[in-house]
């Protein structure tokens, strides 16, 4: 089956909430994708740090402010993506 065009979001909508699209998409044909421009979703969690180790990752972001303007906590999960990424091997 074809999918019909639609008029705007709300018809299609509707029409959606009333057929399966196994009806129209072959999805055992479908890709896996990337959408590397959207906002990866975050969670929130608590870490205790020493206070030696907070410091010195304000102290390093303060030396980094002329090359990225970028808080300590922004600092520290670029830090850990970076490990992360050698430790997986990627």
């Amino acid at each position: 089956m074809k999918i019909p065009e639609f008029k705007n979001e709300d018809e299609e909508r509707e029409f959606w909430e009333s057929h399966d699209s196994t009806e129209f998409i072959d999805w055992k044909q479908a890709e896996r994708v990337t959408l590397s421009n959207l906002k990866p979703s975050v969670k929130k969690i608590s870490i205790r740090l020493p206070q030696s180790m907070i410091e010195e990752l304000k102290l390093l972001a303060n030396k980094r402010a002329n090359k990225r303007d970028v808080p300590y906590q922004s600092l520290l999960k670029i830090f850990l993506a970076e490990r992360i990424k050698k430790e997986l091997g990627a």
